[in-house]
């Protein structure tokens, strides 16, 4: 996505004649530096104002790494942005898994302004009456976001939320160290016993779940008790292998080497991919889960309107190349992919042809309240039953060293009336 400079082909005839080319290079780079600056042009100045001079401030709640910080030199750190031109304070925190996120607005220990779930989220949450429908008269500029990530099942109305990136979910790897052709990857690889302790797992059910249900041909949508039982099982088949169960820790560990193999979201792998070269990414033939993550309104924030605004800024156009060039997920925002190198716009990972996600993708829909208490409770006692294991060894460990112990001192105090006696 960065640009680099070409090479500047020096001629020397007089030292007057260098000393201008050198100037002309100089001011040809300053240009160049400046044209590949992100910059930030709003449709409507007045709109942002309004609230100017009001101390008002929203609480956002967000993936990590999935915003704009201005960490680069010349990228926009869009929150400070907004503050700015709005005069609207942004308090901004992350969650790692969309049940925390749930956990967290159902408990209501925490009151936000903007939350941003996924797809099957947004569904249960419409559900449950914990999100708003939005004022789109406050938010023109949803007239970017493609036709294809419109009124989908969701939010079939399009009364909730606002897309904001999308992506499918696959392996990565270290290519060095892993011995298999790539078309020959699939999910079964998460289970490979050569790389014990090398893999990673996602710490959540639904996405966790899925890898089982493709693996043992059911959908990824499954409500049958007996199907969301075997695919805990095959989950089981796998702890005793797995390294650690991470969602934003696969990053650090499989940048730096600490693991070989992850599931994991496609933005995010190539974000990896570009710190460490040795990694590689594949969406298994035999199917994912392709994922939409929008921005919402919760029924318990206190700044409807200027949460609306927001959004309407996070749907700038300039505003949403600066976040899609910086987080590498896919966008649905047409203006902010226009402005994508081209190389980007046809790369397979972050942008697959529609064969691939017609005939390899699922989107999750919301499941059912018994169905989710089932794979709740079946990750549950997946995961403790990793503990579990461990006690088994420990306790008949604790009582042998007991055991050692008591005969020891026994032994101690025999030896040692033996000698009192002579």
């Amino acid at each position: 996505m960065k640009k680099l400079l070409s090479i500047l082909t020096l001629s020397a005839v007089t030292l007057s004649l260098l000393c201008s080319c050198s100037s002309s290079e100089s001011n040809t780079e300053e240009e160049t530096e400046e044209a590949t600056a992100q910059t930030l042009t709003v449709s409507d100045p007045e709109y942002y104002t309004r609230f100017k001079g009001k101390g008002l401030s929203i609480n956002v709640y967000n993936w990590g790494e999935y915003i704009s910080t201005g960490a680069e030199e010349g990228t926009l750190d869009v929150n400070s942005e907004f503050e700015e031109l709005t005069g609207i304070k942004v308090n901004y925190t992350n969650f790692a898994t969309n049940e925390e996120l749930y956990a967290k607005l159902k408990g209501g220990g925490a009151s936000y302004d903007i939350i941003i779930p996924s797809d099957y989220m947004i569904s249960k949450m419409i559900k449950e009456g914990l999100i708003q429908k939005l004022d789109y008269d406050n938010i023109p500029n949803f007239s970017y976001i493609m036709d294809n990530f419109r009124n989908m099942e969701y939010d079939p109305e399009n009364e909730y939320s606002v897309p904001y990136t999308w992506g499918t979910v696959g392996i990565i790897y270290d290519e060095t160290m892993v011995d298999m052709k790539e078309e020959d990857i699939d999910w079964d690889l998460l289970w490979n016993e050569e790389y014990a302790d090398q893999i990673l797992m996602f710490d959540n059910p639904r996405d966790a779940f899925a890898i089982a249900e493709i693996m043992l041909g059911y959908s990824l949508n499954t409500e049958d008790p007996e199907e969301l039982k075997s695919a805990a099982e095959k989950l089981k088949e796998q702890k005793r292998i797995v390294q650690g169960y991470v969602m934003d820790e696969i990053f650090d560990k499989m940048a730096a080497g600490d693991a070989l193999i992850a599931p994991y979201y496609a933005g995010d792998a190539l974000t990896i991919m570009e710190e460490n070269d040795s990694l590689n990414f594949v969406v298994p033939d035999s199917g994912t889960n392709l994922f939409v993550d929008a921005m919402c309104i919760p029924n318990s924030a206190k700044q409807k309107e200027a949460a609306e605004m927001y959004i309407n800024f996070m749907c700038e156009p300039d505003i949403a190349f600066a976040n899609i060039d910086y987080i590498c997920y896919s966008t649905p925002h047409q203006a902010a992919f226009d402005m994508l190198d081209e190389e980007v716009q046809t790369d397979p990972i972050s942008y697959p042809d529609n064969e691939l996600i017609a005939e390899r993708t699922t989107v999750f829909v919301n499941l059912s309240d018994d169905a989710n208490k089932l794979m709740q409770d079946l990750w549950t006692e997946m995961k403790s039953a990793e503990e579990e294991t461990v006690n088994k060894w420990l306790v008949p460990i604790f009582l042998v060293l007991c055991l050692v112990t008591v005969i020891f001192v026994l032994i101690r105090r025999h030896i040692k009336n033996k000698k009192d006696i002579f």
